[in-house]
């Protein structure tokens, strides 16, 4: 069992809101932002994809400490580790980290995509030359580049490309840093914006992409028995964590614990899932926190909608749970595939539901055959006094990571 971290800031900009709060209304309300949106390339056929975007952000306004223009995700990224930071005190002079003890751990799975596709647009479509820029804003660690600039931290400053898997890893690694002394406070999380007509293309291409339902929140259908595929997602998660003494001596809130962290590779096959990894994942966790599965009260399921994915994961639950079973939401139904970025914003999702009682529910019913206790219906399942929380996070490649959180107290 490893020391518990404290949790003292949390922000986000997602589908669901551009901050906890709105996060916490649109999950009350079992919200779900995925939409029709239509691509368009030159010649190829138009096609019509649902999608989940954040639709409140503008990354235009969003302002960069090295001065260039924005990726839209390092963008969100900046305004999500801005929320955190607010309320975890670092804009008070009195209680900012030495700079040499302030580190960022971010992930992201394709960094800057939304530049990128600006970019090739640009020069093979429009035969224009490109920004001086254009490096600085696609490289997968420019939002690590700008949150150092902004925030000044000169400790570790280091990326996370791990797929979907690659927030919830740069979290987790952020924790053990802090556990080992290398740094006191640490800006963690993740960010993806994949809205865009290529990198739509490219999973569509893949059929992985579910046709879009007439009722949105049908479209994406975890665990479900007619499950289809996800929804694409953008957005950003952010937690500051730090050592409980570290958080004393500041004089800020502890918003809840950060009490294990697993990983795991399949190195089975690049796109299919396997189980037998997860649970290595998941087991890692669980003896990380100190904690038998019978803790846990709650999982946010990786649960992208997939019919491989979902009976992988759907194992990996059995395995873990057995008969007595966890109640499980899949907020991806929600909030859309958010890549990099959703393992961080899965996990903030899976704080509040412990930290209000409510527990997000999908509007589809789970398949019996996958004895998954699936959250589901039209409201958010009422659960009181949890104390124990996971998030899974299952990412091609083979990258699997799991948090567990815990209530303070």
């Amino acid at each position: 069992m490893s020391t518990p971290v404290a949790i003292t800031g949390m922000g986000l900009v997602s589908p669901l809101g551009t901050s906890v709060q709105a996060l916490d209304l649109a999950l009350a309300g079992n919200q779900c932002a995925i939409a029709p949106r239509e691509v368009v390339i030159d010649g190829v056929e138009r096609f019509t994809v649902g999608v989940a975007a954040c639709s409140e952000f503008d990354e235009r306004k969003s302002r960069a400490p090295s001065g260039v223009t924005l990726d839209r995700g390092t963008a969100m990224a900046l305004s999500a580790a801005f929320e955190a930071a607010e309320q975890a005190g670092l804009f008070d002079a009195s209680r900012q980290p030495a700079p040499e003890r302030l580190g960022v751990f971010w992930g992201t799975g394709m960094g800057g995509a939304s530049s990128f596709d600006q970019s090739t647009e640009q020069l093979y479509g429009r035969k224009r030359r490109l920004r001086p820029t254009t490096v600085l804003t696609t490289m997968p660690n420019a939002a690590v580049a700008e949150l150092a600039l902004a925030f000044g931290a000169r400790a570790s400053a280091v990326g996370y490309a791990c797929a979907c898997a690659s927030s919830a890893v740069a979290i987790g690694e952020a924790m053990r840093a802090v556990r080992g002394g290398w740094v006191d406070v640490a800006i963690a999380g993740g960010h993806e914006a994949l809205l865009t007509p290529g990198v739509i293309a490219s999973w569509q291409a893949m059929r992985v992409l579910a046709p879009l339902e007439a009722h949105a929140a049908h479209t994406c259908r975890p665990f479900s028995a007619d499950r289809a595929g996800f929804a694409l997602g953008e957005g950003s998660g952010a937690v500051i964590i730090e050592s409980v003494a570290s958080a004393e001596r500041r004089g800020v809130d502890v918003r809840a614990l950060l009490a294990g962290y697993g990983t795991s590779c399949d190195a089975v096959h690049i796109s299919n899932p396997n189980s037998d990894g997860q649970v290595r994942a998941v087991r890692a966790a669980l003896a990380d926190a100190g904690l038998a599965a019978s803790d846990i009260g709650h999982v946010n399921a990786h649960g992208t909608g997939t019919v491989a994915g979902d009976a992988a994961e759907a194992a990996t639950l059995a395995e873990i749970f057995g008969a007595r079973g966890v109640p499980v939401s899949a907020t991806k139904t929600l909030h859309g595939h958010i890549m990099g970025g959703g393992g961080a914003i899965e996990l903030l999702c899976a704080l509040r539901a412990m930290d209000l009682g409510q527990l997000p529910a999908s509007a589809t019913a789970p398949d019996a055959a996958l004895g998954v206790d699936l959250v589901h219906g039209l409201a958010p399942r009422a659960a009181g006094g949890i104390r124990h929380v996971m998030s899974n996070a299952f990412a091609f490649g083979g990258t699997n990571a799991v948090l567990i959180a815990s209530r303070v107290g």
